[in-house]
């Protein structure tokens, strides 16, 4: 029954992140939204719970999440061996691009000026 309210809660916090995201025009998808109101609801214990007892069970099978991709990929093996090479590329770079623009902004944003010399 707790793991029941906790994906209660789940779903409480994706639907306000959604209709806030949209009724507010801003520039997030809804879940982001509804995972930034429940990260602040978790320090009361009433949601802290049973989300945590809902994101046990949901971990303990989280390999069913991996059937799709896996069907998925067996139906396409035409599309992969034509152009599985090329996105394997592609996925690669856009990776490394993203991680090096990643370091780069963050090496900006954490690089401090030299206090100024007193007199």
């Amino acid at each position: 029954m707790l793991g029941l309210r906790g994906f209660a809660w789940l779903l409480l916090f994706q639907s306000a992140g959604e209709l806030l995201a949209h009724g507010l025009r801003l520039p997030f998808p809804g879940p982001v939204v509804g995972m930034l109101l429940l990260l602040f609801a978790l320090s009361f214990r009433a949601v802290r719970e049973p989300v945590a007892t809902c994101a046990d069970y949901l971990l303990s099978h989280l390999s069913l999440l991996f059937v799709p991709v896996g069907v998925g990929v067996m139906t396409h093996l035409g599309l992969i061996s034509a152009f599985g090479l090329r996105m394997l590329l592609t996925i690669t770079l856009s990776t490394w691009l993203g991680l090096a623009v990643t370091a780069l902004v963050l090496r900006a944003l954490t690089r401090h000026d030299p206090p100024p010399h007193g007199n």
